[in-house]
């Protein structure tokens, strides 16, 4: 799992000035796919539009394979449970809103190169499994727990690197009830789909898609912090090659746009006709509860405070927000933005790291008015 082929320390290369989505990138966004954001309208997004990122190949689980979750390390009871054993255990439903860390990469100067997400990485969905914290109790977790580390059943090389995909949770945060991380068998009330880590994977509210390890096959509670790829080398916001960088973990606050009117084919430029114009969307944050959206028709120099649904209870899900704008004839370019209730908003201009991550840049849409000769 830790065969190295070339040096991991080699940092994430960055497109020069001129240098369009390249083929490798172009390979990356065919096998993976982001929300179509007109699907905001969905409280529960369709898990065949619900984003998908899978760093190596979709694991493929025959339904007469039998598939063994493992809990091992410094536990004083090691398991080992078949799904029918997880289903004995308190079953939990949660409504979460997924967002992958790498959100906006592409809209980014100089661009990583990677994943080329614009902003359509997210979508929300009701898992349903066990609380993880219940099968950590089980296994009992000795107390010099210092990490829970996750190991997945998709495997490949990553600057070099042959690993399987493996994250880390705090202990703190794998035995905690907030957020009360999942390991789910089911999405929107169906076995979870092949992309989605059917049949096993994490699910951990708040935090970024990176931490939700997915086809999950191993959980190791560890004495000592994990050091794995994808947690010290990757995802981890840095400016300089050699800098260590802070982790990433939380989802910062977010709000977009569902796009009005109809679209140009190629441009997906918005054309709407005069007059009134709803104007709606969704907003989250994982780092604490959306108090506020706000919405501009002139690229953020003025915003407007839009109307959010009423908290319906869902922690962890984002909230409907809604406004109208009388729209009149000429050219808008209009933005949609988040503040959570510890204060956190969205920037106008991005702070830049080499990984591309967290970016949560305001949502930028184009959108044409028609002159009143033209709608007709």
């Amino acid at each position: 799992m830790g065969h190295r082929l070339a040096d991991a320390s080699t940092p994430a290369r960055l497109a020069a000035p001129d240098e369009g989505i390249g083929r490798d990138e172009l390979a990356l966004a065919t096998r993976n796919h982001g929300l179509p954001l007109e699907a905001l309208r969905y409280d529960l997004t369709p898990p065949g539009l619900h984003y998908v990122l899978t760093h190596y190949d979709i694991p493929y689980v025959p339904e007469d394979e039998p598939w063994r979750l493992s809990i091992v390390g410094r536990v004083r009871h090691p398991l080992r449970l078949d799904l029918a054993d997880l289903r004995t255990f308190p079953q939990v439903t949660t409504r979460v809103t997924l967002e992958c860390a790498g959100n906006g990469r592409a809209l980014l100067t100089p661009r990583p190169v990677s994943q080329p997400w614009l902003v359509e990485a997210v979508g929300t969905a009701e898992w349903t499994g066990v609380p993880l914290r219940l099968l950590l109790a089980e296994a009992g977790v000795e107390a010099d727990a210092v990490d829970v580390v996750f190991t997945g059943a998709d495997h490949g090389v990553e600057r070099g690197v042959e690993q399987d995909y493996q994250r880390a949770l705090p202990a703190a945060v794998a035995t905690g009830s907030e957020p009360e991380v999942l390991v789910a068998y089911a999405m929107n009330g169906a076995p979870l789909p092949p992309q989605h880590g059917h049949p096993l994977r994490l699910v951990v509210p708040g935090w970024y898609g990176m931490a939700h390890v997915k086809w999950l096959r191993d959980i190791t509670v560890t004495d000592v912090p994990f050091t794995g790829f994808q947690q010290a080398v990757a995802y981890r916001l840095r400016r300089h090659p050699e800098d260590e960088g802070e982790p990433v973990t939380r989802i910062a606050p977010r709000a977009l746009l569902v796009p009005p009117g109809f679209p140009d084919f190629m441009s997906r430029a918005r054309v709407v006709r005069p007059g009134p114009v709803t104007l709606e969307g969704r907003a989250w944050s994982g780092r604490a509860p959306v108090t506020r959206a706000e919405v501009s028709t002139d690229a953020g120099d003025t915003w407007q405070e839009a109307e959010l649904a009423p908290d319906d209870g869902h922690r962890w899900a984002w909230r409907r927000w809604r406004c109208t704008w009388t729209a009149t004839p000429g050219e808008y370019v209009l933005s949609a933005r988040a503040t959570d209730a510890e204060g956190h908003t969205q920037p106008l201009e991005q702070p830049w790291n080499r990984g591309g991550f967290a970016n949560n840049l305001v949502q930028r849409v184009p959108v044409l008015c028609l002159d009143g000769d033209a709608a007709e």
